[in-house]
């Protein structure tokens, strides 16, 4: 079965742009991004989410799971559980490693759900 592809448009718009401000995400007791380098991700009428680069997360509390989604505007998400102290937060980080060329900016990036870390912190 063939998967919806869609294109961002006046109907479902996207805008990714440089976040200002520096992100700092924590779980169990540890920071596990830390960033002056988000993207913000606006999508139609869901709230803002925040992007943060691999290269200022700590991958090794990532745990690479089988869990994906599929969207039709950013296509295929992989997931990841936290694991940091004796917490574990299960597919609380999603990626787009191949977006489609729409929002091909958030490719190598890492979003948060926020309500599976602690605290998704914006800092000056």
């Amino acid at each position: 079965m063939t998967k919806p592809f869609l294109t961002p448009g006046p109907d479902h718009p996207i805008t990714i742009v440089k976040h200002p401000r520096r992100v700092v995400v924590s779980f169990g007791g540890e920071i596990i991004a830390d960033t002056r380098e988000a993207l913000s991700l606006k999508e139609a009428s869901y709230p803002v989410v925040f992007y943060v680069p691999r290269k200022d997360t700590k991958m090794t509390l990532l745990h690479r799971t089988e869990h994906t989604s599929h969207c039709p505007y950013k296509g295929e998400a992989a997931y990841f559980t936290i694991a940091a102290g004796d917490r574990r937060s299960t597919n609380a980080v999603w990626t787009y490693e191949r977006p489609h060329a729409a929002v091909a900016e958030i490719a190598g990036y890492l979003a948060f759900y926020a309500d599976r870390v602690d605290e998704i912190e914006e800092r000056a």
